[in-house]
Formats: C-alpha cells, sequence, structure tokens
C-alpha cells in the first residue's frame, strides 16, 4: 500500500484522462444520435458538422486513453522495481534463521513469478478497475436518459454476473496461491539440481532427481491447469450473461424502435446510441472477470512476498551512531549462544587487543565456527558480551560491525562470474584494483593456479565455484578476505583444504597479516595456531584452556595432546616420503 500511496499523483492523473475519456466517449454516443437522427430526418445541414466534432473527439479520446495507460503502467512498473529493491534489502538483513525455513529457490520464485503478479495488480488491474467505474457511470448516463425502461430490460443478467464474480474471486485467490506455491516447490527443485549438479552425477543418481523433478513438475501442472481451468471458466460465463442482455435489448429495443418516438419508443438515433452506449459497459463488465483475476493473482503474490518484507532480521542495528575510527580492539566477556535448545557456546571470554592475534583452537562441533560468525554479527549476537574499541558490537550499525571485520568462512562461496571480480567483490567498487587484486591472490597463495586457468583472472568459476577444487576456492575466498584489509581479520580455518608446502606459505602471509591488523584465527593446527600471539582452546563450548604456544604444549592438556598427534603425522609424512621413491 505505501508504494500506492507514493505514485498516487500518477495514479490520479491516469485516472482522471480515464475520466474525461470516458466523457468524450459518451459526448461521441449523443453526437452519434444527432447524426443518425439527422441521416433518417430532414436535411437540416448539421450532420457534415456532427461527423467533424465525432473525429476531433475520437482523436482527443484516443490520446487521452493513451496517455491513462502510459501514467498507470509506468507506475505499475516502478512499484515493481522498488519491491524489488526492498526485497533484495531485505534479504541482505535476514539471518541464518529465516534462510532455513525458505529455500533460495523459493525465494527466486516470489522474486520473479509473484512479482510480476504484483505489478500486474499495481498496473493493469487498477486501470481496468478505474475505466469499469468510469465507464459505467459514463454510459448509464446515456442509457438512462434515452429510455429508463430499455435500460432496466438490457441488465437483467447484471445481478448474475456481480454473484458470478464474487463467487469465482475467492476460488481464484486460494487457486493462484496454491500455483504460485506449486512453481516455488518447482524452482527449489531445478536450483538445487543445478547447484549440486557433481554430487547427482558423482552417485548416478539422475534417474532418481528426474523422478523427484517429475513429481514437483506434476503438480505444479496440476495447478496451472486448475487456475486455467478456472480462468477459462470466467470468461464464457460473463460473456454469455452480456450476450443475453444484449439478446434482450435487441428484442424489447426492436419493439420500441418499430414503435416509433410518436407511440413512446426510441428513434433510429436512439437505438444506435443505446446500443454505442451498451457495447462501451459490456466490455468492461466482460473483462471485469479478468481484472478480477488480475486482483486475486495480485493479492495472493503480495501476501507471499510479504513474507519476506515483513520477516525480522535477527540482527539489527544500534542505536549508537558510526564512530569516527575504530582501532581494532576485540573482547569477548561472557559470550553464551544455544540453537534452539542446544547450547553451542557458555561463558568465553577473552581480548585481543588492536593490532594482536588470537588463535582459537578445538575439536570438531566445539563452537569455534559458530563464534567466528558471532564476532563479525553473521548471527545475534548477545547485548553486552562482544566489544570492539570498548563498543558493544549491539549498539554499533551492523553495516559498521561488518565493514571492519573481515570474515573468511570456512565453507568458502564463490559468485557464478570471473576469479578476478570474485577477489575484488570485497572491495564494494565497480572497478577494483587489478594489482590490489593480484597481490591479494598472492597473499593467499592461489596467485600461479589462477594464472595456469584458460583465461587466468577472466576465468569463469561456474555456480558456486564448481570449475576450482576446494582449496583453490577456499584460497581465493580467503583473498577476497584479504583484499578488504580490514581492522580485525577473523580467519576461519582458512588451512583445511591446503598441503603441508601451501600451508606454509599462507603462514607467512598470515603473519604480514598480524602486523597491520588485529587477527583471530579459528583453526585446528597448531602450526597456526603458535603463530598467534595468544591460543584459546575450546572444549563443548567453553574454554578450557588459554596461554601462549608454550605454555599450553607444557600444560599437556587438549592442546598438548593436539601438538602430539600433528608432531608425530608431520614425523610420518616425512618419512614416508623418503622411503616411498
Amino acid at each position: 500500500m505505501g508504494q500506492f500511496v507514493r505514485h498516487l499523483p500518477r495514479y490520479l492523473s491516469g485516472a482522471l484522462c480515464l475520466g474525461i475519456f470516458q466523457y468524450f466517449m459518451n459526448r461521441i454516443d449523443w453526437a452519434s444520435k444527432n447524426a443518425v437522427d439527422a441521416i433518417f430526418g430532414p436535411d437540416d445541414g448539421r450532420l457534415w458538422s456532427i461527423v467533424v466534432y465525432i473525429f476531433g473527439a475520437a482523436v482527443t479520446a484516443f490520446i487521452l486513453r493513451v496517455a491513462s495507460r502510459w501514467l498507470i503502467f509506468n507506475a505499475g512498473r516502478d512499484v515493481e522495481y522498488e519491491i524489488r529493491g526492498q526485497l533484495l534489502t531485505r534479504l541482505h538483513q535476514l539471518g541464518a534463521a529465516f534462510y532455513r525455513k525458505m529455500s533460495s529457490g523459493d525465494i527466486m520464485s516470489r522474486a520473479t513469478n509473484d512479482l510480476l503478479q504484483v505489478r500486474l495488480l499495481y498496473g493493469f488491474g487498477i486501470l481496468n478497475l478505474v475505466n469499469v467505474v468510469f465507464a459505467f457511470v459514463s454510459a448509464l448516463q446515456v442509457l438512462l436518459r434515452i429510455h429508463v425502461k430499455l435500460t432496466l430490460v438490457s441488465f437483467v443478467m447484471l445481478p448474475f454476473i456481480v454473484v458470478a464474480t464474487r463467487a469465482f474471486s475467492k476460488g481464484l485467490f486460494l487457486s493462484t496461491r496454491k500455483n504460485q506455491e506449486s512453481i516455488s516447490a518447482l524452482s527449489e527443485r531445478l536450483q538445487a539440481n543445478l547447484a549440486g549438479v557433481r554430487v547427482v552425477r558423482s552417485f548416478a543418481l539422475e534417474k532418481y532427481e528426474e523422478q523427484r523433478f517429475d513429481v514437483a513438475n506434476q503438480s505444479y501442472l496440476e495447478a496451472s491447469l486448475s487456475l486455467a481451468r478456472l480462468r477459462g471458466l470466467m470468461g464464457p460465463v460473463a460473456g454469455t450473461a452480456s450476450a443475453l442482455g444484449i439478446l434482450a435489448f435487441f428484442g424489447y429495443g426492436g419493439q420500441l424502435l418499430l414503435a416509433g418516438v410518436a407511440q413512446g419508443g426510441i428513434s433510429q438515433g436512439d437505438f444506435f446510441a443505446f446500443w454505442l452506449a451498451l457495447g462501451r459497459m459490456t466490455w468492461p463488465i466482460v473483462a471485469l472477470g479478468f481484472s478480477v483475476a488480475i486482483i486475486q493473482r495480485g493479492r495472493a503474490g503480495f501476501d507471499r512476498l510479504r513474507e519476506i518484507l515483513e520477516a525480522e532480521p535477527e540482527v539489527k542495528d544500534g542505536k549508537l551512531a558510526a564512530p569516527e575510527t575504530i582501532r581494532g580492539a576485540l573482547r569477548a566477556s561472557s559470550l553464551s549462544f544455544a540453537y534452539g535448545e542446544r547450547k553451542v557456546l557458555d561463558d568465553v571470554s577473552f581480548e585481543v587487543p588492536a593490532g594482536g592475534s588470537l588463535a582459537i583452537v578445538g575439536r570438531t562441533g566445539s563452537g569455534k565456527s559458530t563464534l567466528a560468525t558471532l564476532l563479525a554479527r553473521l548471527l545475534p549476537t548477545p547485548p553486552g558480551t562482544v566489544f570492539v574499541d570498548d563498543f558493544d558490537v549491539c549498539d554499533l550499525p551492523v553495516i559498521t560491525t561488518r565493514a571492519n571485520i573481515g570474515y573468511a568462512q570456512q565453507d568458502a562461496f564463490l559468485f557464478s562470474t570471473t576469479v578476478a571480480r570474485n577477489v575484488g567483490f570485497s572491495l564494494d567498487t565497480p572497478e577494483p584494483s587489478q594489482e590490489l587484486i593480484e597481490h591479494a591472490a598472492r597473499e593467499a597463495q592461489v596467485y600461479d593456479e589462477i594464472m595456469a586457468l584458460p583465461e587466468q583472472f577472466d576465468t569463469v568459476v561456474g555456480e558456486r565455484g564448481v570449475q576450482l577444487s576446494g582449496g583453490q576456492k577456499q584460497r581465493i575466498a580467503l583473498a577476497r578476505a584479504l583484499a578488504r584489509e580490514p581492522k580485525i581479520l577473523v580467519l576461519d580455518d582458512p588451512l583445511s583444504a591446503v598441503d603441508a608446502k601451501t600451508e606454509a606459505a599462507i603462514l607467512e602471509a598470515i603473519d604480514r597479516q598480524k602486523k597491520a591488523r588485529t587477527l583471530v584465527l579459528i583453526t585446528h593446527r597448531v602450526a597456526a595456531a603458535s603463530r598467534c600471539d595468544r591460543i584459546v582452546v575450546l572444549d563443548q563450548g567453553r574454554i578450557v584452556e588459554q596461554g601462549t604456544h608454550e605454555q599450553l604444549v607444557t600444560a599437556g592438556g587438549i592442546y598438548g595432546i593436539f601438538a602430539e598427534e600433528q608432531s608425530a603425522q608431520r614425523e610420518l609424512e616425512a618419512f614416508e616420503a623418503e622411503v616411498v621413491p
């Protein structure tokens, strides 16, 4: 409704054009009556002046009709444009809880098919409703002035049309919503197959996935046919009712015409003008069923879009304005977090001074990645638990926190574009510096592999980076985070998919990053953790050890066990390299 109010001047201007258009059509009806009466009556010399008047009125009416469509249709397009922008803004704000409930295929269907129905509602639907009202008033004035009883006879089927339209309206709304839900399910199935095409092929599950797609496709087909049957029935019902009204007009109107004006009948000009006005009214009434279908489809689409637009973001802006500068000090104080009833982090506290470094180590499932996403404000951080430069992150604007905390996720995501655009995406500029992109790629130890690709930095990586290996994707995502040069850099296990040689080179790059910014390194590798100023060890969501590398190795706890296991593994790998030619 807000979009309609915002564009109300154009809608009112379009409605005014329609009103004036129908006024001129009314004048044409009366002029036509006079012209026909002049043809069948004595020649008083007015016929050609009437013809010229009709021609001028018709041209003016045509211009007004075009103007009304230009104003209202363009307003509908602008409404579509604004809602699409609002959808993207809201989708950027919504968190993981929302995306667990609504799949990307469903979201895409709403942002395309449902939004199309909303645009038709705000354009064609509004134009037809306004036109029906003005056409009815304009034509009714002609009909009643010519002959009241003939008007009533011609409207004999109007109550039936109104009742039928109301009956169809509810069915159209429910059928449209079911149809749009079906196409969402079909889009979701297709999107999942496109994103996971390699997995489907690797397990030879093409036939199984085709069967699942057929089920979704058949459901959409049945919903579409049900809606088509309902819409197809509306037109003939309204058309038949209108045809019966016209038949009644010809039957009774013919009698009045034969009786003549002297006997209480009507003249040839009256009959012709009545026929023109009734025709102007009949088409809008027949089109009313079509308009109702558009309105109900638009309502159903808007209801589905509203589920996104009215969804509450988990992470919201704080009450404070963005500080002028961020030094990069980071502190967690009694941080606890749970997914529903399952507690993931429990009373976690640590502090990293600006320019310092901290490694967070722990077994799989200990809460490391959850902690990283909380620091980056990608999950709803509990108030009073995470501080940047002594500012509670919950009090700061979300964009300020995220702009100053660079986050490289463990599960690397790449866009279906070139390598250069993926690396430079974090720079937030239309044409990022190629020199900066290449420097970040060298730091992430992926430059040589990029140069070996068919088109080097201009190589398109495919959907989610499907053309690259896991290690390449991870290092390109790391390069993207490094290119941003944030005040605080959070790296979530950036070495999980690399070999020992590449790991050593990346660790050297991480050492260089430590000198320029605050670093939080999530890792399970002791060699990486040992390079940080302090180390925190998580187990089942709680901090069980913290200190320097030397202190924790000496303590002999979980970290010490990790150190022994990984040291033994490295010795074994070195031995195998020597004995195996």
